[in-house]
């Protein structure tokens, strides 16, 4: 088990596990819950990675693994990546299909949020103190000049975040807070970091390199009306696609929202609409160099992605994140959401809202408390 936060060396480490086993000749294969996750661990690590379903080998029709204890992972060594999200049903048959003499390593964080699914698997493992782990806590020289990083680690702790005196983007830095109560007005803060400010300062693209994350879908400043007022504002072109759930231009930012294995597209994967159908209404979505066609009836699949909520970020990194956190999303103010949102940024993070809203959400650790029993049994186990 390897945790800790960011900017202690995960990745560094998952790179020379990789060289040493691969330098005593041992298979290795490398897995993340998500494709976006996995291909992110195929960049850090300079080999192939796939997701775990992609790993098990998911059967469509039979709705199974083919890979399980019958027939076992052929590998010497397996590293999962972005454990946290793993819940209790995809960890029994991924360890279902691993073989006793395989060297098994989770990586993962386990303040961010828990997994969607039941269970807290990678926290109860650690806390049954029966499987040997090792958590990094040194900060290392670059990440600690990192306001970002830093905060996040103050966020991991209960300690308020360094917000700095609230105003505008004056200068160039990485961690900027911007004090509103007023959602509306949120809104349109907003859309002007992502339409002029952000993109003018920091030379970032306001539709590729920008995400906003938020805590809920619904209200002024939820996924729902941020992404209708993103797309008017970033994208006004006039060939569309109507669909129950909105309109999708040629253009847009838009995320895959569940596994389609025959498509090869995962839950959370974020393309660009390339091309209309003229016939149908059917979409053309670019997913890093790859198109993917969709018709009429496949489009409930897909949502447009200028703004997520922070479930759906997990697992990816973004070079600037923007963060709408204000007291009407109250229900999840959550600690590990807060943290989790922060650590998406890369180069850039702005927090637009109040500072009640971060005290919220700092003071609420309850989340991270499921009650699943498993660290309880593995310590009888030990």
């Amino acid at each position: 088990m390897l945790t800790g936060g960011p900017g202690t060396g995960k990745t560094t480490l998952i790179r020379a596990l990789n060289a040493v086993y691969e330098a005593q000749g041992r298979r290795i294969l490398l897995a993340a819950p998500t494709g976006r996750a996995a291909k992110r661990l195929s960049e850090v690590s300079g080999q192939p990675a796939a997701t775990i379903h992609r790993l098990l080998r998911y059967n469509i029709q039979t709705g199974l693994f083919d890979k399980n204890r019958d027939d076992p992972l052929e590998t010497d060594v397996v590293i999962i990546d972005e454990a946290s999200m793993v819940d209790t049903l995809l960890m029994y048959h991924l360890l279902e299909a691993i073989h006793l003499q395989t060297v098994v390593v989770f990586v993962g964080d386990v303040f961010q949020l828990p997994p969607v699914g039941p269970g807290n698997v990678l926290a109860d493992l650690i806390d049954s103190g029966i499987i040997p782990t090792f958590e990094l806590t040194r900060i290392f020289r670059q990440a600690r000049k990192s306001p970002i990083i830093t905060n996040a680690h103050l966020i991991r702790m209960g300690k308020p975040p360094d917000l700095g005196p609230p105003g505008e983007i004056d200068k160039l830095k990485e961690f900027y807070f911007i004090e509103m109560t007023n959602p509306a007005t949120a809104v349109s803060t907003i859309g002007q970091l992502c339409a002029d400010r952000i993109p003018r300062r920091f030379y970032l693209d306001p539709i590729r390199d920008i995400q906003i994350i938020t805590p809920m879908h619904k209200g002024d400043v939820g996924t729902i009306n941020l992404n209708r007022v993103l797309q008017k504002l970033l994208n006004p072109q006039e060939t569309r696609s109507m669909v129950a759930t909105g309109t999708f231009r040629v253009g847009d930012k838009v995320m895959h929202l569940r596994n389609n294995y025959a498509k090869d597209v995962y839950n959370g994967d974020i393309g660009t609409v390339q091309a209309i159908k003229k016939k149908g209404g059917g979409v053309v979505v670019d997913y890093g160099g790859r198109r993917v066609d969709y018709d009429t009836a496949e489009l409930d699949e897909l949502t447009l992605a200028y703004a997520i909520s922070v479930h759906k970020s997990q697992g990816s990194e973004y070079p600037a994140v923007i963060l709408p956190l204000l007291t009407q999303h109250y229900i999840l103010l959550q600690r590990n959401l807060l943290y989790t949102a922060i650590t998406r940024g890369k180069q850039l993070v702005v927090i637009v809202g109040s500072t009640r809203a971060v005290e919220i959400a700092l003071a609420n650790d309850t989340p991270r408390r499921r009650l699943s029993g498993l660290s309880r049994r593995l310590k009888r186990l030990g």
